[in-house]
C-alpha cells in the first residue's frame, strides 16, 4: 500500500496556486508526475500524492521544481479567482475514478496531437529539405549545362579559327604555285627569245647560201612552231562490260524479279538514315552507325545483358527502321526477358520487312517465324504457334529441331482437345 502524503502545504494568489510536497528519505528525481487541468498526481514509491483540484488550471503553463527532498508546483489558474479549498469536497470513489480516467484520456489525446504535430513538422522539414536539394541539384545541372555550352562555343571558335588558318594556308600555297608557274613561263619565254635571236643571227650570216639552205631554215622554224603547240586529243570511246549476276535459284524456278526487288530494298535500307534525333550530337561517329549498334547489341546479348542489348537495338532502329535484323534480334531479347507480346510485335515487323520472300532472306524469315511461334506457345496460344512453326518448315523442311518442336506442339493441342471432350 502506498503512503499518502498529507503534510503538504499550499498557497494561492488570484492567478496561481503554489503547492509544496515533501518526500523525505527517497530520491525525488525518480518521482512520476502526472498533471491535467483538474487532477494532479505524484508517485514516488512508497509515497503517493493525489489531489482533485478545486477549479481548472492551465497545465501547459504550470511548472514543477524538484530539489531538497521536495517538489514545488506552480499551477496557473484558468480563471482569476480565489479558491475556497485546494481540492474538491464531497468526492466519492466513483467520481474520483471518473476524474482519473478523464484525465488519462485528455493526456493521451494531447500526446497524440503532439505526435501528429511532430509528424507534420517532420514532413514539412523533409519537404523543405527536398525542395532545397532539388534547387541545389537544378543549379548544379544548370551550371554543368552552362559549362558544356561554353566549352562547345570555345571548341567551335577554335575549329573556325583552325579552318581559317587552313584556308589562308591553302590560298598562300595557290599564290606560291601561281608565282612559280609565272616564273617558269617567263623563263621559257626568255629562252624562246634567245633561241629566236640565235636563229636571226644565223640567218644574217648565211645570206649568200643557196636556196636549199633557206628552205632548210624555214623547215626548222616550222618544226619549232609545231613542237611548241601540242596537237589536240583525238575523240574515242571505251567499251565497258559487267559480269552478269548469278542467282542461287534454279532457272526453272527463277525469281529474278523478286531477287532484284529485294536487292533494291536492301540498298534503300542502307541509305535510309534518320538524322533528326536529339541524342546524335552527344554520340561518337561509330555510335551513329546502325550496323555498329547492331554488333554492339549482339555482343551484349552474348553476355546475357539483354536490357542493354535492347537499348542498342532501339537506337539503331531510330536511326534506320528498314533493317529487319534489328527487329529480329530485339525479339530474341524480349523472349529472354519474357516480354512475349513485344517479341511477337518485333517478329511480325521483321516478317513485314522481309518481303518479297527470296532465298537470300529465307534464314531470317525462318528465325522470325520460330521466335513468334515460341512467344505464342509461351502465351499458351498453341494453334497460332503451330502455324508459325509450319511456316518455318515450309522454308526449311529438313530442319529436324523445328520438326520435333512442331510435333510437340501438335501433341499439346491434341491433348488439350481430348481433355476438353
Amino acid at each position: 500500500m502506498p503512503l499518502h502524503v498529507s503534510n503538504y502545504s499550499w498557497q494561492q494568489t488570484s492567478t496561481a496556486v503554489f503547492i509544496s510536497v515533501p518526500l523525505r528519505g527517497v530520491s525525488v528525481r525518480d518521482a512520476d508526475v502526472f498533471c491535467t487541468e483538474n487532477y494532479l498526481k505524484v508517485n514516488c514509491p512508497p509515497f503517493l500524492f493525489e489531489v482533485f483540484l478545486y477549479a481548472p488550471i492551465d497545465d501547459e503553463s504550470s511548472k514543477a521544481k524538484i530539489g531538497n527532498n521536495t517538489i514545488v508546483f506552480t499551477l496557473r489558474k484558468k480563471e482569476a479567482a480565489m479558491w475556497e479549498t485546494l481540492s474538491l469536497s464531497g468526492v466519492d470513489k466513483e467520481m474520483m475514478q471518473r476524474i482519473r480516467e478523464k484525465s488519462i484520456l485528455q493526456a493521451q489525446e494531447r500526446a497524440k496531437e503532439a505526435m501528429e504535430a511532430k509528424a507534420v513538422a517532420r514532413r514539412e522539414d523533409q519537404k523543405y529539405t527536398l525542395n532545397v536539394m532539388m534547387k541545389i541539384e537544378e543549379e548544379e545541372r544548370k551550371k554543368i549545362e552552362d559549362m558544356k555550352e561554353n566549352e562547345r562555343i570555345k571548341a567551335t571558335k577554335e575549329l573556325e579559327a583552325w579552318k581559317e588558318c587552313q584556308r589562308k594556308a591553302e590560298e598562300l600555297k595557290i599564290i606560291q604555285r601561281e608565282e612559280k608557274l609565272y616564273h617558269q613561263e617567263k623563263q621559257m619565254e626568255e629562252e624562246r627569245k634567245k633561241l629566236k635571236h640565235k636563229c636571226l643571227i644565223g640567218n644574217s650570216a648565211s645570206k649568200n647560201l643557196a636556196t636549199k639552205g633557206r628552205n632548210s631554215e624555214n623547215i626548222f622554224f616550222e618544226k619549232l612552231k609545231e613542237d611548241s603547240i601540242p596537237a589536240p586529243r583525238s575523240v574515242g570511246s571505251i567499251k565497258i562490260s559487267f559480269t552478269p549476276r548469278v542467282f542461287p535459284t534454279a532457272l526453272r524456278e527463277s525469281q529474278v524479279a523478286e531477287e532484284e526487288e529485294w536487292l533494291h530494298k536492301q540498298a534503300e535500307a542502307q541509305r535510309a538514315m534518320n538524322t533528326d534525333i536529339p541524342e546524335l550530337c552527344d554520340l561518337k561517329e561509330e555510335e551513329k552507325n546502325p550496323e555498329w549498334l547492331k554488333e554492339k547489341g549482339n555482343k551484349l546479348f552474348a553476355t546475357e545483358n539483354y536490357l542493354a542489348a535492347i537499348n542498342a537495338y532501339n537506337l539503331a532502329i531510330r536511326l534506320n527502321n528498314k533493317i529487319p535484323l534489328l527487329y529480329l534480334n530485339r525479339a530474341a531479347c524480349h523472349l529472354k526477358l519474357k516480354n512475349l507480346h513485344k517479341a511477337i510485335e518485333d517478329s511480325s515487323k521483321a516478317l513485314e520487312i522481309l518481303t518479297p520472300p527470296v532465298a537470300d532472306n529465307a534464314n531470317a524469315r525462318m528465325k522470325a517465324h520460330i521466335r513468334r511461334g515460341t512467344a505464342f506457345c509461351q502465351l499458351e496460344l498453341y494453334v497460332e504457334g503451330l502455324q508459325d512453326y509450319e511456316a518455318a518448315l515450309k522454308i526449311d523442311p529438313s530442319n529436324k529441331i523445328v520438326q520435333n518442336d512442331a510435333e510437340k506442339i501438335r501433341n499439346i493441342i491434341q491433348g488439350t482437345e481430348v481433355e476438353s471432350k
